[in-house]
């Protein structure tokens, strides 16, 4: 007789953890197979029996709920079962016939925002690289069985999951692998098990006889395509009716709310003039008719719906304005758990926090990011790619001096001509293209449009400075055009620096512009701002000599002579005991083409590539 084993207190903890969350995951499930009756639609029916008059059209409606005909005075009650996501892997032991068959037909999908998972206890966590597989020749493939639950933190396999026939436990096909230590040895040894070939050869033919409708229920798959291609056409038209009403704002409801009746509303009316020439709402009205379907969508209840989804879209606002004294990073976390509590917001339910690149706000070790992850681990820090970008201009703006004065040059030449209808006038009348825009630390698009204006129209806005320098009865304001016509556009320095900030500020624009698209992914934007920095590594090399080429050749045309101003060396007078031919001693003489491709080139574009280099770390460390 063998004796009974026992299992132990971990084992038992663990199946009972298993069972609590199967039974989460299918709390709500039999819902979506029970109709509610509408409330009051007996007493309704109850209240017109007692007139002759409205006896008969409860005769022409039918038996209401039963017999169903073209009645829209019904309150149609919504589904109330919660809808599933059918690729959430929480929800596949539940899934009907239909919705597995769609899911085995498309394929898991993957949150592809999701680079890393939450750590656990020994601060190890999920990563996006599971995702691949790596040879030993070198080669790599994606694993598209391979599915990650965010709600569970656990990883599936998804052609075991639904095809697994063997009674061996296995944790990828049933409740899922959250080892994190081990997820790697792991997978390689499934991937190369005889039962997961077989799951997913299984997967891979159904698949292909499910895109091209050739399994053994075909026709009846069609029947479900093309019913749904039809309540699609339905609903696409009832939006357009009640978009339609509401925009010109028009009354909805009429005296009765009958389908083929008089005074029955603008929104009946306009879907029985659709049905006159369009074949899918004339097939929606005639199963009305014939009592061939009960929910029509068309009842008053439906049309509120419908207003409310319209309305209710996704909108960026402000929660609140908050006057805070204490701007240090823990002064600032404070008022946001108190603003929290006020709105009651869970702070456990935070997943992303963002902000600018105050130390105080992103600070590492002492700012907000790191005192709310100390709270909750999953709130992860993702900084802004365009505002570092746009911090980015302003570091090299403000990087020397001779940056700052060319950006002031710029300002004071749109101020000049901007304070004034007048001088304006003189721009517009020389400037035929594009206008003058000014300086701002907040737009991004700013300095590369305020230099754009002067980088292709350099003639065309020196002889505007010319002119208003010989008509304005202002003397300052002539000497201050005469002084910016010929030492600042009438200089070469100028000129060749304008070519090389547009050079820089027109490739940040368009990473800049890339950034700010609707669908970006942070790692197509890591991509990006990488390309960016490789694009400044090159231009380091090569982008002097050539904008040196262009400046000269609009300095010819501008008739300006295409040097460099040289200064003065200053000499030092020399001991009695040092050496003359000692070349310390001597003074090193620099060009100033050299001094300015040293001193303001290279400074410029290393301080770009650096800031660049910190900006892109840190996005790398928080995904």
């Amino acid at each position: 007789m063998f004796k009974r084993k026992h299992s132990s207190g971990y084992s038992k903890r663990q199946q009972k953890r298993r069972v609590e969350e199967l039974t989460q995951s299918q709390r709500g499930a039999l819902d979506k197979f029970i109709i509610k009756e509408p409330q009051g639609l007996v007493e309704n029916l109850e209240n017109v029996g007692h007139d002759e008059h409205a006896n008969e059209n409860v005769e022409n409606l039918g038996h209401a709920h039963v017999e169903n005909d073209n009645v829209i005075n019904e309150e149609e009650q919504p589904s109330q079962s919660i809808p599933l996501d059918i690729y959430d892997p929480r929800t596949w032991d539940g899934l009907d016939s239909k919705s597995r068959d769609e899911l085995l037909a498309n394929g898991p999908r993957r949150d592809l925002s999701i680079e890393k998972g939450p750590s656990d206890k020994f601060s190890r966590h999920f990563s996006s690289t599971f995702y691949t597989r790596y040879l030993s020749n070198g080669d790599k493939y994606d694993r598209e069985w391979l599915v990650y639950s965010k709600h569970l933190d656990k990883v599936f396999c998804f052609c075991c999951k639904f095809f697994n026939k063997s009674p061996k436990i296995n944790s990828l096909a049933n409740e899922g692998f959250n080892d994190w230590v081990h997820l790697s040895v792991r997978l390689k040894e499934h991937e190369t098990s005889g039962e997961h070939m077989i799951n997913m050869n299984t997967w891979i033919d159904l698949q292909m006889r499910l895109q091209k409708n050739v399994t053994i229920d075909k026709h009846v798959q069609q029947l479900i395509n093309k019913e749904k291609e039809h309540w699609k056409g339905v609903l696409i038209r009832i939006i357009a009716a009640v978009t339609y009403i509401g925009k010109y704002n028009l009354a909805f409801r009429g005296k009765n709310e009958r389908i083929h009746e008089d005074s029955n509303g603008n929104f009946l009316g306009l879907i029985e003039m659709i049905a006159k020439w369009d074949p899918i709402m004339k097939e929606h009205l005639r199963r009305i008719d014939e009592k061939e379907i009960y929910h029509h969508y068309l009842s008053p209840r439906i049309q509120n719906e419908l207003i409310a989804r319209l309305a209710h879209e996704i909108r960026k606002f402000f929660l609140e304005f908050l006057q805070v004294d204490d701007t240090s990073g823990e002064g600032l976390f404070e008022e946001l758990q108190n603003v929290l509590k006020d709105l009651k917001l869970n702070i456990d339910h935070v997943r992303r926090q963002g902000y600018d690149n105050g130390s105080n706000m992103k600070g590492k070790n002492q700012g907000v990011q790191r005192r709310l992850l100390d709270i909750n681990p999953r709130a992860l820090y993702t900084p802004c790619a365009c505002h570092c970008l746009n911090l980015t201009l302003c570091d090299i703006a403000d990087s020397c001096r001779k940056a700052q004065d060319f950006f002031g040059v710029i300002q004071c030449i749109y101020t000049l001509f901007s304070h004034s209808t007048k001088r304006w006038k003189i721009l517009k009348d020389n400037v035929k293209g594009l206008t003058l825009k000014p300086l701002s630390t907040t737009r991004w698009e700013s300095r590369v449009e305020s230099v754009k204006a002067i980088r292709f129209q350099v003639v065309e806005v020196r002889d505007a400075l010319l002119q208003l320098a010989e008509q304005d009865n202002d003397s300052k304001i002539r000497t201050q055009a005469n002084h910016l016509a010929k030492l600042g556009l009438g200089n070469f320095e100028f000129l060749l620096a304008v070519i090389i900030w547009y050079d820089i500020l027109h490739a940040v624009n368009l990473v800049s512009k890339k950034l700010q698209e609707k669908d970006m992914l942070i790692d197509v934007a890591i991509d990006q701002i990488k390309g960016l920095i490789v694009f400044f590594e090159k231009y380091r090399e090569f982008g002097f000599s050539q904008a040196m080429f262009v400046a000269k050749k609009i300095a010819t045309n501008m008739e300006i002579d295409p040097k460099f101003v040289e200064k003065c060396q200053v000499h030092r007078k020399r001991h009695f005991d040092e050496n003359l031919n000692d070349e310390s001693t001597q003074s090193n003489h620099e060009s100033a083409e050299d001094s300015f491709r040293i001193d303001y080139f290279l400074y410029i574009v290393d301080e770009a590539i650096g800031s660049l280099k910190r900006s892109s770390k840190c996005k790398e460390d928080s995904f």
